[in-house]
C-alpha cells in the first residue's frame, strides 16, 4: 500500500531542534557517579543477556545498537501490493514467512541517564512504515517516563520484541506499508510526514525523524525479507537434534540436509553414501529423498556440498547428457573427437555442429547427402570400413614400428583380398579373446578403425538380441530375472515388460491387477 506524499500533514508534540538542543546542554552537563555506574552496569547485563547478534556495544560513547528480532505467529503472511514510484517493481508480492528482518534501536546514553534524562535513540526497520515507527518511538517514551529514574534499555528491548505487534495491531496476513517518494526519501525520512494509514492505538497522522524506514526500492525489500527468513530458519535448523532414518543416529541439525518439500531430513553422511553410489552408476536422475515412495529431489546446491567438487562435475555431466539425450531435438556430432549436441530444426534431417561445423544427416550420421537416400546396411557399412584410405596409411605407419613387420606384410597379402564380413567377424572374435599384444598385432594388420567398428557392431547386435528399449526414453534394457515391473535406470519410469506400457508411479502394480489387461496375474 503506497501513500501520496503531497497529502501528508505533520504534527508532533515538541519540535525536533529543541529536542537536539536539550541534549546538547544534557551532554555538557558533568555525570554523577551513581548514573555512571547505573549506565556501565545496564550495559555490562545487556552484553551478558543478549548475543552479540542483537546486542552491539559502541567503542567511542556510552550506547549501542540493539536489534530486536520479533517471534511471528505461525504462518504468518506479509504482503506488498501497489508499484514503486521509480516503476522498478509492478504487481504484488505475498508470503508466509517464519522471520521478518530485526527492529533496529541505536542509542546513546546522556550524562543524565537514568536519574533524570532518558536515552537519545533512532529506530529503524525495513517493514514498518514512518507512522508506525514513530508510535513505537512515543511508546518508548512513556515507558521511560513509567520508570521514573530507572533503566530502562531491558523493558525497551521486551517491548519491542513481545509487544510490536500487539500495540500497532499488525495481524496476519499484513501489508507492508510503503510512501510513494524515491528511494533517498524513503531511506532518510528527513523532515517529510508519511500519511500510510496508522494501525496503531492514535489515528492521526504522526512523523518522528527518530523514525527510519530503512528501504531503498521494493525489490530490494523483498530480497531482504525472503534472504532474513531464509537465514534463520537455517540457523534455528542448524542448532537442533533430528532423528536420522537411516542409521537411526541423532545428529545437530548443521550435520543433516532437510527435504522442504516433504521435510524428511538425514543425516549427511548417510546420505553422502547413498548419493554416491547412485552417481557412479549413473543414476543421476534419481537423487530423491531416501524415504520410501518420496518424489523429493535433491537441488543441486544439496548434492555439491554431500559428495563434494570432484563427484559433483560428474554428476552435473551426466545430468545434462541425460536429460539431452531425453530430447527428441537433440543429437550428438557424430565425429568421435567432438560429440557435442546439435539442436535440429523441425522436420530436418540436416545436423551442423556449431563447434565443428560438421554437416551431417540426422539418421544415418553420415555427411549430409541432400535428398539422396540413406543406405545403413551392415553390407554397405563393411565394403565402407575396406574402401578408406585412412586405415591403409595408419596401418603403414604401424608396420615401420612392428618387430614382426614381415610376418604382418605376409598375412595381410593373404587376407586382403578376402577380408569379407565373414572374414570379419572372425577377427572379431579373435581380437575380444587376445591378450593386449594380441590386440595390438590384429589392430595393425587389419586396420584398428575396421576392428573397432566390429566390436561396436557385435555390441549393437547382442543389444538387439538380448535387450528391449524403455518405451519412455529408449534406453536398451535387460531383463535377467525377477517380475515383470521394470524400472529404467535411465529416466527412472516404471514399465511392463511384457507389453511396455508406462505405468503409474504412485500405484505401479496395477496394470498386473486390472482384468481388462492382457498382463492380468502375469506380474
Amino acid at each position: 500500500m503506497f501513500c501520496d506524499a503531497a497529502a501528508l500533514t505533520a504534527s508532533s508534540g515538541c519540535s525536533s531542534s529543541t529536542r537536539l538542543a536539550e541534549r546538547r546542554d544534557l551532554h555538557r552537563q558533568p555525570m554523577s557517579r551513581e548514573d555512571k555506574e547505573a549506565q556501565e552496569d545496564e550495559l555490562l547485563a545487556l552484553a551478558s543477556i543478549y548475543s552479540e547478534d542483537e546486542f552491539k556495544r559502541s567503542e567511542t560513547a556510552p550506547g549501542g545498537e540493539i536489534c530486536v528480532c520479533l517471534d511471528l505467529p505461525p504462518n504468518f503472511s506479509v504482503a506488498i501490493k501497489g508499484d514503486c514510484a521509480s516503476n522498478e517493481y509492478m504487481g504484488s508480492f505475498e508470503d508466509i514467512v517464519s522471520f521478518l528482518p530485526p527492529i533496529i534501536l541505536d542509542f546513546e546514553l546522556p550524562p543524565g541517564y537514568p536519574s533524570t534524562d532518558p536515552p537519545a535513540f533512532k529506530l529503524s526497520c525495513k517493514w514498518l512504515s514512518p507512522s508506525q515507527l514513530a508510535l513505537l518511538c512515543q511508546r518508548l517514551e512513556n515507558l521511560w517516563e513509567e520508570y521514573a529514574g530507572g533503566v530502562v534499555l531491558f523493558a525497551w528491548m521486551q517491548f519491542l520484541k513481545e509487544g510490536t505487534l500487539e500495540y500497532l495491531k499488525i495481524n496476519s496476513p499484513y501489508e507492508i506499508q510503503l510512501c510513494e517518494f524515491g528511494p533517498k526519501c524513503i531511506r532518510n525520512n528527513s523532515g517529510i510526514s508519511d500519511s500510510c494509514s496508522a494501525t496503531g492505538p492514535a489515528e492521526a497522522v504522526i512523523w518522528d525523524k527518530r523514525a527510519i524506514q530503512d528501504v531503498e526500492s521494493v525489490a530490494a525489500l523483498i530480497d531482504c525479507i525472503l534472504d532474513f527468513n531464509e537465514a534463520q530458519q537455517k540457523k534455528c535448523f542448524d542448532s537442533k537434534w533430528y532423528m536420522c532414518n537411516i542409521c537411526f543416529s541423532e545428529k545437530v541439525g548443521s550435520e543433516c540436509t532437510h527435504f522442504k518439500k516433504c521435510e524428511h531430513i538425514y543425516c549427511n553422511a548417510c546420505l553422502k553414501d547413498y548419493y554416491t553410489v547412485q552417481i557412479q552408476d549413473g543414476q543421476v536422475q534419481a537423487l530423491n529423498c531416501p524415504e520410501p515412495k518420496c518424489s523429493s529431489v535433491a537441488t543441486p546446491a544439496q548434492v555439491k556440498l554431500l559428495v563434494g567438487e570432484e563427484l559433483f562435475s560428474r554428476y552435473d555431466r551426466l545430468l545434462l547428457q541425460s536429460s539431452l539425450d531425453l530430447m527428441a531435438d537433440v543429437v550428438y556430432c557424430p565425429l568421435l573427437n567432438c560429440q557435442t549436441p546439435v539442436m535440429l530444426e523441425p522436420g530436418g534431417t540436416m545436423g551442423i555442429c556449431s563447434n565443428c561445423n560438421y554437416a551431417f544427416c540426422t539418421l544415418c550420421k553420415m555427411v549430409y547427402h541432400g535428398v539422396a537416400g540413406c543406405n545403413i546396411t551392415t553390407e554397405k557399412l563393411v565394403e565402407e570400413d575396406l574402401e578408406e584410405d585412412q586405415d591403409e596409411k595408419l596401418f603403414e605407419e604401424d608396420l615401420e614400428e612392428d618387430q614382426d613387420e614381415k610376418l604382418v606384410e605376409e598375412d595381410l597379402e593373404e587376407d586382403h583380398d578376402v577380408f569379407t564380413p565373414e572374414k570379419l567377424i572372425l577377427v572379431r572374435e579373435e581380437y575380444l579373446e587376445a591378450d593386449a599384444a594380441g590386440k595390438k598385432l590384429l589392430e595393425k594388420r587389419y586396420g584398428k578403425h575396421k576392428i573397432l567398428k566390429a566390436v561396436e557392431r557385435k555390441s549393437t547386435e547382442w543389444l538387439e538380441t538380448n535387450t528391449q528399449q524403455c518405451p519412455n526414453c529408449n534406453a536398451s534394457i535387460q531383463k535377467d530375472g525377477g517380475c515383470n515391473k521394470m524400472i529404467c535406470r535411465k529416466c527412472n519410469k516404471d514399465f511392463c515388460w511384457l507389453c511396455f506400457a508406462v505405468l503409474s508411479t504412485e500405484n505401479p502394480y496395477d496394470h498386473f491387477k486390472d482384468i481388462s489387461s492382457g498382463c492380468f496375474n502375469q506380474m
